[in-house]
């Protein structure tokens, strides 16, 4: 029998933890069973990871898209820094671009957006906001956590909330 994988997509700032919002949220999606993917990087992405892998007797993996690039001479570079290290599942890519650029074709930022079957977005910058605005133009289901102030550079039709409950609810209605 075939077993159906359920992944939620975690995104938010590469540098700034936002502990309080993403730690619960990450040991929430492990112990619902779902696979958590991410970016790979740090932050966030790090700290989101990080938080799912501790959770004992979890059977979902932590899935990295790590950005890269091919230098003239073949060579394949991941971005420095990345993926961090408890990334299990590493997805290595050709794609070097995100921030503000992260809605270019050259970023991976589709990638992060069309594998999950839901995301969630935590306060960030200009690469967060981008793939926001990459899972509503592409139909994915998502939703902002945390402070409402941290979001006001993103697509207004998003739902925003402060409720892991909330988070819960909606992550377990769009998965069905």
């Amino acid at each position: 029998m075939r077993r159906h994988r359920r992944i939620i997509g975690v995104f938010g700032s590469g540098t700034e933890t936002h502990e309080e919002w993403v730690i619960p949220l990450a040991r929430w999606i492990a112990e619902a069973g779902f696979d958590l993917l991410t970016g790979a990087g740090g932050g966030v992405m790090s700290v989101a990871t990080a938080a799912f892998v501790q959770v004992e007797g979890r059977r979902g993996a932590a899935i990295g898209i790590i950005p890269g690039t091919v230098g003239a001479d073949g060579r394949y570079q991941p971005r420095p820094g990345y993926p961090n290290t408890d990334i299990e599942i590493p997805i290595y890519t050709h794609l070097p671009l995100s921030g503000e650029q992260g809605t270019d074709p050259m970023s991976r930022n589709h990638i992060n957006v069309l594998t999950p079957h839901a995301l969630v977005a935590l306060p960030g910058g200009a690469g967060t906001a981008a793939e926001a605005v990459l899972a509503l133009r592409y139909g994915k289901p998502l939703i902002l956590h945390g402070p409402p102030e941290a979001f006001r550079r993103f697509p207004a039709e998003a739902e925003r909330t402060l409720s892991l409950e909330r988070v819960a609810e909606f992550l377990l209605a769009a998965t069905r």
